[in-house]
């Protein structure tokens, strides 16, 4: 099933989610590296991605929403873009840079097999950067509807929006998204976070054969316990 299978809602992927640091980290590091080739897993609309179309470089964007993807397609790029998960990557052993941002390694069950799909994919000192929430900060506690009620108005028409948390067990958290549009219609969207520590994190990119940097913030911040997030930049040895 499709997470994002409703074109109205993935038009406002882009305005919730807009570029920022994250952005900025991930095209200044592709600068450093001298990148030529780069996997983009969790792609989504391809915001970030069309931006590391540059020159020559060969871009590959990968996600498991054809929604999305779909949406990423129309606005002309030379972009690569490929229906699937973390198994439809190759294991070229030639790429610069991979990368996955908005959490989405946090959608992602079986994180040891995605690594390690990566690392095939990277050419020996390449690098690996995503993010992930830090678990200690407890973040899914104010996914209530208390918390997150809200309305406004956007391009596909008036919408009140709210999180449900449903289950919250050894690190996987269950929340429904709800959009409630004016016809009474209220489309709902369930995800599944999985929550994972630093040291799980490490250990699991260390298996897969990385050096592993831990950050606190995409500008750099040193990674303490109380961290919001944890950034990490793994380079294939």
């Amino acid at each position: 099933m499709d997470p994002y299978g409703d074109e109205k809602l993935v038009e406002l992927y882009d305005v919730d989610n807009p570029s920022g640091s994250d952005h900025d980290f991930v095209r200044a590091l592709a600068d450093s590296l001298g990148a030529r080739k780069i996997v983009d897993l969790g792609c989504g609309t391809g915001l970030l991605t069309r931006t590391l179309a540059v020159g020559d470089r060969e871009v590959i964007g990968v996600d498991p929403s054809p929604t999305m993807l779909n949406y990423a397609r129309r606005t002309p790029s030379t972009v690569t873009w490929i229906d699937g998960d973390h198994t439809a990557i190759k294991p070229t052993g030639d790429v610069d840079l991979a990368l996955s941002t908005g959490n989405s390694v946090m959608h992602i069950p079986d994180l040891p097999e995605a690594l390690t799909s990566l690392a095939g994919a990277l050419r020996t000192g390449g690098v690996l950067v995503f993010e992930s929430r830090n678990p200690l900060a407890r973040a899914w506690e104010s996914w209530t509807r208390e918390a997150t009620y809200g309305e406004r108005d956007t391009s596909v028409g008036h919408l009140t929006e709210w999180l449900d948390l449903i289950e919250v067990a050894d690190g996987r958290v269950v929340f429904d998204a709800h959009n409630l549009y004016d016809d009474g219609r209220d489309d709902v969207y369930r995800s599944e976070l999985y929550f994972r520590s630093a040291a799980e994190i490490s250990h699991a990119l260390e298996a897969a054969g990385f050096a592993v940097q831990v950050l606190g913030g995409w500008r750099g911040e040193a990674f303490t316990p109380e961290s919001r997030l944890m950034i990490f930049r793994a380079e294939k040895l």
